[in-house]
């Protein structure tokens, strides 16, 4: 298992930068810790991904976003749980320009309660929230994921 981590560490550190969609948007992830609970992001502001008003495209800032906390708990999980994207929603707090960074972390203590909890139900859909921020550190939008969680076989 401590070689699947550090593996998905490394590849989202570095591999995931090359995927088309993340590489044409601007989006990067700048770390991902050794054991894969917490991940930073950064959209860098470019002629092609402002908006007609001179600001990051919404698209843009919602994408960098989207992966990271299914991504953590299927790491975590692993083959015996299914884990999807149910719902998201971004709220915009003000107009975002430059670079702009977000961190999305999932605790080990959560993981393992989400974990014994799909276990026990028929089904979980865990909350998670992350917040964008603007290189002064002001949050200019927070987005909110509902994920699905699932055990292929419960106890």
């Amino acid at each position: 298992m401590k070689y699947l981590l550090k593996n998905a560490s490394f590849m989202m550190r570095h591999g995931i930068n090359f995927w088309g969609p993340f590489l044409g948007a601007g989006i990067k992830v700048i770390s991902a810790n050794e054991n894969f609970t917490r991940i930073e992001v950064a959209l860098r502001e470019r002629w092609y991904n402002r908006n007609i008003v001179g600001v990051h495209f919404g698209g843009s800032l919602y994408a960098m976003c989207d992966p990271f906390f299914m991504g953590i708990l299927l790491q975590h999980l692993g083959r015996e749980f299914i884990v999807w994207d149910k719902a998201a929603s971004i709220r915009f707090k003000r107009p975002a320009k430059g670079t702009v960074t977000a961190i999305f972390e999932i605790p080990f203590e959560e993981i393992q309660s989400i974990r014994s909890k799909a276990l026990e139900s028929e089904k979980i859909e865990p909350v998670f929230k992350a917040l964008i921020r603007d290189e002064a550190g002001t949050v200019v939008a927070e987005v909110e994921k509902i994920l699905y969680v699932k055990a292929k076989c419960r106890k």
